[in-house]
C-alpha cells in the first residue's frame, strides 16, 4: 500500500485545503494552560507540539465549553493536567474508548484524543482501528517518540528496527508500525503527519483534523532526548530536532521507491477522503426508527 493518497496529489480539492494558523502570542498561549509549568523533561518536543494544538484551536475560534481533550496513560497523557479546557485523563489505551462514548453521547463537542505511540497502537491498538473503521468524528493526535518515556524508555511498537530501549539493548528485532498507513488502512478519512521543527505546519496540519467532518489522524513525530536519544546516541534535544528536518519530506516530493520511515517520511496530508461521518449515521438509525410504524 502506498503511503500517500496518490489521487488527492493529482488533484488536490479547493475543500480540503488546510486552514490558515497564525501562530498567537505567548501571553494568548499561556491563558489556556492551567500552569506554564510542565513535568516534560528539557528537551522533549510534546510542549511544542501543545502549543501547536493550541494555535490549532484558537485559529478554528472553537468555543472553549463545548471542546474536550481526553488522553490516555504516558508522557503525552499528562497533557490533561496542563490545559485549562474540559480534560479527561483516562486508562492506559482508553482515550478513543472514552472519547467515542462522549462524541456520542454529544455529538456537538469537539473532541480531540491526545496519545503516545504506545498508548495508541500497543495496548490502544485495537480501539484506533475500530475508531478510524467507524469514521467517528473525532481527532486523534498522536505524540510519537518511537518509545515508552514516562516507564523507563522500552521498546513500543514504533521503535525502529535495530534501535536501542532498556528492552531491546542490542537493538530491536521487530519491524515498527507506520502507524498513519495502519490509520487510513483501518478507515480513518483524514490522516496527516507533521514534525515540531516544522511547527507552523504542524498547526495547520491538526487544525485540519479539526476541522475535518471525520476520523482525523495526525501523528506528530516528537523527540524524547532522554530515553531514546541517550539510547541510540543522539542524547542532544537539538541534534534530534535536527535530524527531524534533514529526514522529514513534504509528500508531494516523497519518492515512494526509497526506503520509509527511520531515515525519510513523507509529512503533510497523507490521505484526506469524505464519507459518511458515525453519529450522523446513528442518528439517521434513530429518526428511521422512530418513524416506523408503533416504533
Amino acid at each position: 500500500m502506498a503511503l500517500v493518497d496518490e489521487e488527492l496529489l493529482e488533484r488536490p480539492p479547493d475543500d480540503r485545503r488546510l486552514p490558515r494558523v497564525t501562530p498567537h502570542r505567548t501571553g494568548e498561549i499561556v491563558g489556556h494552560l492551567r500552569s506554564p509549568k510542565t513535568l516534560w523533561c528539557p528537551g522533549c518536543s510534546n510542549g511544542i507540539v501543545t502549543r501547536a494544538l493550541i494555535d490549532a484551536v484558537l485559529a478554528l475560534d472553537l468555543d472553549p465549553d463545548r471542546t474536550c481533550v481526553i488522553a490516555g496513560i504516558g508522557c503525552a497523557g499528562r497533557i490533561t493536567a496542563y490545559l485549562n479546557w474540559s480534560t479527561v485523563h483516562t486508562a492506559h489505551g482508553r482515550a478513543l474508548a472514552v472519547a467515542t462514548g462522549a462524541k456520542a453521547a454529544d455529538p456537538g463537542l469537539h473532541v480531540i484524543v491526545i496519545m503516545g505511540d504506545g498508548d495508541c497502537v500497543a495496548i490502544g491498538g485495537n480501539h484506533l482501528i475500530h475508531a478510524a473503521r467507524r469514521n467517528i468524528d473525532v481527532t486523534a493526535l498522536v505524540f510519537n517518540n518511537s518509545i515508552y518515556g514516562m516507564t523507563g524508555g522500552q521498546m513500543s511498537p514504533t521503535t525502529f528496527e535495530g534501535d536501542r530501549s532498556t528492552t531491546s539493548v542490542y537493538g530491536n528485532v521487530e519491524q515498527a508500525f507506520d502507524i498513519c498507513e495502519l490509520a487510513r488502512a483501518a478507515g480513518a478519512t483524514y490522516v496527516a503527519r507533521g514534525t515540531p521543527y516544522a511547527y507552523t505546519r504542524l498547526s495547520q496540519l491538526i487544525a485540519g483534523g479539526i476541522a475535518h467532518k471525520g476520523f482525523a489522524f495526525v501523528e506528530a513525530m516528537v523527540s524524547c532526548p532522554t530515553y531514546y536519544g541517550r539510547q541510540n546516541g543522539i542524547p542532544k534535544a537539538s541534534d534530534m530536532m535536527k535530524r527531524q528536518q534533514e529526514r522529514s519530506v513534504p509528500v508531494e516530493k516523497f519518492d515512494l521507491d526509497g526506503p520509509r520511515l527511520h531515515d525519510r517520511y513523507p509529512v503533510g496530508v497523507l490521505h484526506h477522503t469524505e464519507r459518511e461521518e458515525y453519529t450522523a449515521a446513528y442518528a439517521d438509525v434513530v429518526r428511521r426508527a422512530q418513524e416506523r410504524p408503533g416504533g
